[in-house]
């Protein structure tokens, strides 16, 4: 189910999404594979970050986004959304798809220091 991260990113700062994977039951699950990538609210890829592999997955995992991932393009807030796709194994079945998304809103700074 998607989710919207209350705590909201600084403009070109740092900002750790947590991820963790659950099976069609709700179980914890490690995935043989994941990756995710990163849109705006119309979708678009944000600094081409589409289909980035984490290389070692666990039955949770720290996505840490930054600088360009975090650019606002006007002088407002932007929303973003980070997808992710997981590959696993359970008692039904395997090598089993599974998505999740979750947005957050990035703070527009009116003066960016780089």
């Amino acid at each position: 189910m998607p989710a919207t991260l209350t705590t909201a990113a600084v403009e070109r700062s740092t900002y750790v999404i947590t991820l963790t994977y659950k099976d069609e039951d709700g179980n914890a699950v490690t995935p043989d594979s994941v990756s995710w990538t990163l849109t705006d609210g119309h979708g678009n890829i944000i600094n081409s970050r589409e289909d980035v592999a984490i290389a070692v997955p666990s039955t949770t995992n720290d996505v840490v986004l930054q600088g360009a991932d975090l650019v606002c393009r006007g002088r407002k807030d932007e929303t973003r959304i980070l997808t992710a796709s997981i590959v696993y194994d359970s008692s039904a079945g395997s090598n089993l798809p599974g998505k999740e998304q979750v947005s957050f809103r990035v703070e527009n700074l009116q003066a960016v220091i780089s």
